[in-house]
């Protein structure tokens, strides 16, 4: 990732890591991932991760995408003693090295999972997002209205539409669409590999 275009300091940002693993370490590699997962959860900063398992060739490819509120929690983990001690740990399982990628927030919901792949076409993510955000448009204002009419400024026009958009921006980003991608992932990815 080019330098200039990094996630200022307060920015929520992403670490994408992506393991191919040697054919006979699967379940150590699983074993492994569960230990990093938890110490990396602890971590001040740690918003949550999303782990896809896949294939790249006859080798399993796992993609971990870890979420940090800040640039700063993102670096302080990366350069910790405890992932340099676990990555070493890892080298002899991993086939390709420790490959990881720094992005803003949003980047990752249709990144394709293999080097080589290319990114789902347009008309694909448009209805993803469009079956994400939909349902929240119909539904928050109905969810809101009763808490939205207990006082005049919370039912201005402005104020309103403020708190409902806030609302769907935080759960597209944080629960609805890397959740959304995960379980579309074969209809997106089959659609990169037709285009190859």
């Amino acid at each position: 990732m080019d330098p200039a275009a990094k996630p200022g300091p307060d920015e929520v940002v992403t670490l994408v890591v992506k393991h191919l693993i040697r054919q006979g370490q699967e379940a150590n590699y699983e074993a492994w991932l569960r230990r990093i997962v938890r110490i990396a959860g602890g971590r001040p900063g740690h918003l949550g991760v999303d782990v896809v398992r896949s294939k790249q060739g006859k080798l399993a490819l796992f993609t971990c995408v870890l979420r940090y509120r800040s640039t700063t929690d993102l670096e302080t983990w990366l350069d910790s003693p405890d992932r340099k001690t676990l990555i070493a740990e890892a080298a002899p399982m991993l086939a390709d090295g420790d490959n990881t990628e720094i992005g803003a927030v949003n980047e990752f919901w249709f990144s394709p999972l293999a080097d080589s792949a290319a990114k789902p076409p347009r008309w694909k993510q448009a209805v993803v997002s469009l079956f994400v955000i939909l349902p929240q448009t119909l539904l928050l204002p109905f969810i809101w209205g009763p808490i939205l009419r207990l006082h005049p400024f919370l039912s201005n026009y402005v104020v309103s539409t403020f708190l409902v958009t806030l609302t769907i921006v935080l759960l597209v980003v944080y629960l609805l669409m890397p959740a959304a991608t995960r379980l579309f992932a074969p209809w997106l990815e089959a659609s990169v590999k037709e285009t190859l």
